[in-house]
């Protein structure tokens, strides 16, 4: 089982989140990931660093630690010719230790460039489209690429690593997960879902399949649900809510009846390593294999300790 460190970068500065991957090295996991936000998902929060440089700014710093987009939306604010060259750009920098995730976005971030927010059925015509042009341009050469949404005229990413990096593409429903068997080298959800995986290697899914395990880590058990019902109570608006919603005020309200019993219910809080395995169980149960812990207790370093110290070896024996 591998294990990787959901580093919050809507919680802290980018120079934390950068410390804090440092640490996660130190610590034993074996990669970072990183979402790739423009805004955050609460005013609360108060930031959301750009996640191409802090991910350039983590290979500098570390030397095994995978690090790992989770995920990128590659279209709308972004053009796909675009993500291709950076994607490229961190293989190399991070020598080889690149995962580029992928999936088909928010509205809270996309909408920002004024280009509209598509239907579920046309962002996924899309997000093919998109996956299509990052593979054409990895290919090497000057390409152009014709689609029904996207174009590429005459491009060619010059700086190509010697491997390229795998892309892991996020799948809530069966049609993402048949993408995910095409086009990816590996699967994304942040819920227990068995269904999903199922159609996954239902599809020829052969990759490994990642998920977000929710914890909160505290000493006692009240702070680390009250720090998660603070930084992580959007979380459980569920994935339709959270793709449309526009801007941070409305998942504010959107998450204004959420309770600290429905986070008891959804997040493993406090000291006992036996709360955070049977979160993590949860997602081995349902099939997948690569758990990152996105951790929303109010102390990231003794969180890290906690890993090193109780949590490492055990849940690195679970088996899917």
């Amino acid at each position: 089982m591998r294990i990787g460190y959901k580093l919050f970068a809507e919680a802290y500065d980018p120079k934390e989140i950068v410390r804090q991957a440092v640490e996660a090295e130190r610590a034993g996991f074996d990669f970072v990931e990183i979402s790739d936000h423009y805004h955050p998902w609460l005013e609360s929060h108060g930031h959301s660093g750009f996640a191409w440089s802090i991910l350039a700014a983590i290979a500098a710093r570390t030397e095994k630690l995978e690090i790992m987009t989770g995920v990128t939306c590659p279209f709308v604010r972004y053009h796909p010719a675009i993500i291709a060259q950076a994607a490229a750009t961190t293989q190399i920098l991070s020598d080889g230790r690149f995962t580029l995730g992928v999936g088909s976005g928010e509205r809270l971030n996309e909408h920002v460039v004024g280009g509209g927010w598509p239907s579920a059925s046309v962002r996924h015509e899309m997000f093919v489209e998109a996956l299509e042009i990052i593979r054409l341009l990895w290919g090497g050469g000057y390409q152009s690429y014709e689609g029904q949404h996207l174009e590429l005229e005459d491009a060619r990413v010059f700086d190509l690593p010697d491997a390229l990096p795998p892309i892991v593409v996020a799948a809530g429903g069966k049609r993402a997960a048949g993408i995910a068997a095409e086009l990816g080298d590996g699967m994304f959800n942040t819920v227990a879902d068995a269904e999903v995986v199922q159609a996954y290697t239902g599809e020829g899914g052969k990759g490994p399949k990642y998920c977000e395990v929710p914890v909160s880590w505290a000493p006692d058990e009240k702070d680390a649900v009250a720090s998660a019902h603070r930084l992580m109570r959007f979380g459980l608006s569920g994935w339709k809510v959270q793709a449309e919603l526009p801007n941070v005020v409305n998942f504010e309200a959107a998450s204004t009846f959420v309770t600290e019993d429905d986070i008891r219910e959804n997040v493993g809080c406090g000291p006992d390593p036996e709360t955070h395995l049977a979160a993590a169980r949860k997602f081995v149960d349902a099939g997948f294999d690569t758990l990152t812990l996105m951790n929303s207790g109010p102390d990231p370093d003794g969180f890290l300790r906690f890993y090193a110290d109780e949590l490492a070896g055990p849940i690195k024996a679970l088996r899917a």
